[in-house]
């Protein structure tokens, strides 16, 4: 029976060369190790490097199996069939007969290709004799596949050898081409399956044309007597492993991984975990304690956090935590409206009267994001309304624009503009936001608080601005929308850094961040950052370098708060064990429960999380039954993050609200293949 292994995942560059690619495919077929009766054939040429990193880790020989694809007249890059050693011919029927090709014009193209591959087969295997297969396990490997017309052709050719065992194994092809490959064979390893699946170079950032030379040179090298070490990942990585119950590192670790860096982006691998919002809330408390941070900034809408940050700082008019967490209401209100939060917030509270006692700094909390639109509309007017009635009517006529077009639905008033079937507002916002520019310019030197409001209203008026071109870019091409998003989250930060360096400071600012590890890691190590997608990190690297430190979260198994879909219910959801060849699967092979790994340092394990792997994301949206497609994606990780700390078991997030289906819980089917 075919045994096929499936991964799915959009089109984005993934491997750095061909032999990148040969060394996780490696790690794929690493239960061939060892065993006598195993040859790697690369397919020439692309394939040969691949070939040569599988066969090296596996102690197994290899050499060339040459096959030529047998191109349309007139257009050579789609294959009509391929032509492999012996004369076999493998034709794609439905192809030659919508080209309506003769079989005299199928022979010539035939006759052509043969000439080639005489030609290379005397290049590449010299003196060496025909390959013997029979009786042996044989893995064919090339750099991808797309219509997998030349795989074919050579599986056919090594089938009439009588071999005990075929497997085909490429780092990128169409799940189709996998799936019809896989029913041929008794293992099809494919480490990537592109949607859509446009050309197998778009998932190597290096997909250099590989000659003769090298593969010949390649061909030379021994793969058996010099076969590389196998290299014991979970060993190597735990031997790394620093403890840190309950997921809180060591004070002197943090304090050499925190040095003099005055912004700390510390992320979490879903929105519903419990222990990643307990350990960051418990890392924070130090950096505020400690290092003297005085803002907590996350991934939460301007006005909500601003409520809580009058609240912290005893202003306002919530008499708890809780209540001054009830701006959240927009969903997924549990991300913020949760027990831990309420426990920190007070905390935060109480810590801020003690340092006002003592005339010390205080602390902040406040929001990166910018979905507020209308709740920041409302802001800017109450402020205006306060300090000048005449500009507050004025911003209530440039706002009203989006009441003539799609009341207080955000996205219905996108969807309008982006397709021109509405009116956009975008000058209005702009207009608004630059008055209130000149105003605060206008105002000078603000003693602290009023200074604070000010600021709060500038923010509100940069987050209508934002808002409004992110929801006309939301229905665009979705990179657009999030690069649009992070900047903004980006800005903020940077605005209230300057902010809060100006206003009455001691000392510069020093800033918490509290979002996403797919906002805190770095794109550019990343398969996103492939297609052009930009995140958080990595503009804070890019425009603060040494000054900022990013810190992920990563689990293997547990229960997790989420929705089955956008909008949805809170629901208490079994997470799934951690796909094979994940980087979550590799954390609980080392045997540890709760461990942190400095990124950041030189050393074995280092290297080895710079290899491309599985990570898992899961957001505010759970689906376990398409795990895979839905939250996995290939990372780098000692390139994405500075430290990364590992939960082997986590529990749901509490709401402050559960709801029956949160009490509840659920429990998925079970996925025996991961999918």
């Amino acid at each position: 029976m075919s045994d096929t292994q499936v991964r799915h995942e959009t089109s984005r560059p993934i491997f750095r060369d061909r032999h990148e690619a040969g060394r996780v495919l490696a790690e794929l077929l690493e239960h061939y190790r060892g065993d006598p009766d195993v040859l790697v054939l690369g397919l020439p040429r692309g394939g040969v490097p691949v070939a040569w990193e599988v066969a090296a880790a596996l102690g197994a020989p290899m050499d060339a199996l040459v096959v030529r694809k047998l191109g349309a007249p007139g257009h050579p890059e789609f294959a009509i069939g391929a032509l492999s050693s012996g004369g076999r011919i493998v034709l794609n029927d439905d192809m030659v007969r919508a080209l309506r090709l003769t079989a005299d014009q199928v022979r010539s193209i035939a006759r052509d290709e043969a000439e080639e591959m005489v030609r290379r087969e005397a290049a590449y295997r010299a003196d060496r004799g025909p390959i013997e297969v029979t009786g042996r396990t044989v893995i064919l490997v090339d750099d991808g596949l797309a219509t997998g017309a030349s795989m074919f052709a050579a599986i056919e050719a090594i089938r009439e050898g009588e071999p005990k065992r075929i497997v085909v194994a490429v780092p990128a092809a169409p799940e189709s081409t996998c799936r019809e490959l896989g029913a041929s064979v008794d293992e099809m390893v494919c480490a990537t399956m592109p949607i859509p699946f446009r050309a197998v170079g778009e998932w190597f950032w290096d997909f250099t044309q590989v000659t003769d030379e090298q593969v010949r040179a390649l061909l030379s090298i021994s793969t058996t007597g010099t076969a590389v070490p196998r290299i014991d990942a979970a060993a190597t990585v735990g031997a790394a492993a620093i403890d840190a119950p309950e997921g809180i590192p060591p004070t002197h670790v943090l304090e050499d991984l925190i040095g003099d860096a005055r912004l700390v982006l510390i992320g979490e691998s879903s929105h519903g975990t419990r222990e990643f919002y307990r350990s960051r809330a418990a890392i924070t408390r130090w950096l505020i304690e400690a290092k003297g941070f005085t803002a907590v900034a996350a991934e939460a809408d301007w006005p909500d956090a601003y409520r809580v940050n009058r609240y912290v700082h005893g202003r306002g008019t919530d008499a708890t935590a809780g209540e001054a967490l009830r701006g959240f209401e927009r969903f997924p209100a549990w991300m913020w409206r949760n027990t831990e939060v309420r426990e920190f917030v007070s905390w935060l509270r109480a810590h801020n009267a003690e340092q006002r006692r003592g005339d010390q700094p205080q602390t902040g909390f406040y929001g990166l994001d910018l979905y507020s639109l209308h709740r920041s509309m409302q802001e800017v007017v109450n402020y205006l309304d306060r300090v000048d009635p005449t500009a507050a009517q004025r911003a209530k006529t440039r706002y009203a624009c989006f009441d003539h077009v799609a009341g207080d639905d955000a996205q219905t008033y996108g969807f309008a503009a982006a397709f021109g079937a509405g009116k956009s507002c975008e000058a209005q916002v702009i207009r608004q936001l630059l008055e209130l520019q000149r105003l605060a310019i206008a105002r000078g030197e603000l003693e602290p608080v009023t200074a604070d409001e000010l600021f709060d209203a500038l923010r509100n008026a940069w987050s209508v601005r934002d808002a409004e071109a992110y929801y006309r870019a939301m229905f665009g091409d979705r990179v657009s929308s999030w690069n649009l998003r992070d900047r903004h989250m980006a800005d903020t930060l940077d605005a209230l850094a300057n902010h809060l360096s100006r206003s009455g400071a001691r000392a510069p600012a020093r800033i918490v961040v509290w979002a996403h590890n797919s906002h805190v890691g770095d794109a550019r190590a990343t398969e996103m950052g492939g297609e052009g997608q930009l995140t958080l990190g990595q503009l804070v690297r890019e425009r603060h370098g040494q000054d900022c430190r990013l810190i992920g979260f990563s689990t293997c198994s547990g229960t997790v708060t989420a929705a089955e879909d956008w909008g949805g219910p809170a629901r208490r959801e079994t997470v799934c064990t951690a796909l094979p060849s994940s980087l979550e699967e590799l954390l609980h092979d080392t045997g540890d429960s709760e461990f942190l790994l400095r990124m950041d340092l030189s050393g074995e394990a280092g290297e080895l999380l710079r290899h491309p792997r599985l990570m898992r994301a899961i957001g505010v949206v759970y689906r376990p039954g398409t795990e895979r497609q839905s939250h996995y994606f290939h990372t780098r990780p000692a390139d994405q993050f500075d430290a990364l700390v590992h939960i082997d078991r986590t529990t749901a997030l509490e709401p402050l609200e559960p709801t029956s289906d949160w009490i509840t819980g659920t429990t998925p089917e079970t996925y025996p293949s991961g999918l």
